[in-house]
């Protein structure tokens, strides 16, 4: 979504870094004018990526948190060169804008705050310390991502099963994500250096409700089916389950204007996004 908007940008050029060379020909033909290979634990590959370039779009997959880390370092040691860093994150841990305390979980007394929405901040602290001109997308839960190990049981039999249940969530389409970051690096660090922006979806749904929109797009009936936590983190680890436990407290739900205030439109919903 990034490289497509971007793509279509007076005076961008767009350097696209993949871990896999099989998708450079699809990231060419969305617009890209570059293609190199990027992988976080070979810092030898950070040199092409970032010759001459001014502007950074910045994700990062949680395992690889420790060579985000070094990476920042690198950045860190271009100051004079970057002039923006755009980063994906999620809010929720973050001690800048907000004053959370990692060690007061928002519903279970004795209990941190979840380690991935640490993970998360501490990466956006990782570019904060080198004094980067940096803008954060601090995004929710993504609806592409909901419903990712289900979709077999969807097709086949009809039905999904997590532990979300009548907990209302504002889930976010990471197209909208890609629309924003698009707009802030075209509209520069003049504007957006040193912003945090929560993105979410425009309304919070239920599973029920996610269930109904699902089948309206498939055209045939999807149920959701309940699930008991202690089996979700048995299926899919702590790490995740701990996550999902504040999509289940209320954590989620608001709706934040941030999105609406950078591109000019209310957020896409789930029905839309499907």
């Amino acid at each position: 979504e990034l490289i497509a908007r971007l793509g279509k940008t007076p005076g961008m050029h767009i350097r696209a870094c993949v871990h896999n060379q099989d998708k450079a020909d699809y990231l060419r033909s969305l617009g890209a004018h570059e293609v190199v290979t990027f992988d976080y634990q070979d810092p030898d590959t950070w040199t092409d990526a970032l010759k001459d370039v001014q502007v950074v779009y910045s994700a990062s997959p949680d395992p690889l948190l420790e060579h985000h880390f070094k990476f920042c370092d690198k950045l860190g040691s271009l100051k004079e060169q970057i002039q923006h860093v755009v980063r994906i994150s999620c809010m929720g841990a973050d001690t800048n804008t907000a004053c959370y305390d990692k060690d007061k979980h928002v519903t279970r007394d004795g209990a941190p705050i979840p380690l991935m929405l640490q993970h998360y901040w501490w990466g956006e602290e990782a570019l904060l310390k080198h004094g980067l001109p940096v803008t954060v997308l601090r995004n929710n839960f993504f609806m592409n991502h909901l419903l990712k190990t289900d979709t077999d049981t969807i097709d086949q039999e009809g039905w999904f099963s997590n532990p979300l249940g009548d907990a209302r969530n504002s889930f976010v389409s990471t197209s909208d994500i890609g629309e924003a970051a698009a707009a802030v690096i075209a509209e520069g660090p003049g504007r957006h250096a040193n912003k945090f922006y929560d993105l979410t979806g425009p309304e919070p749904q239920s599973m029920h409700e996610i269930a109904e929109d699902l089948g309206a797009a498939l055209g045939k009936r999807v149920e959701y089916r309940p699930q008991d936590m202690a089996q979700f983190e048995e299926d899919f680890g702590p790490t995740r389950a701990a996550f999902f436990e504040y999509l289940t407290n209320g954590f989620y739900t608001r709706c934040s204007p941030d999105f609406y205030n950078i591109v000019g439109r209310r957020p896409t919903t789930y029905a839309e996004y499907l």
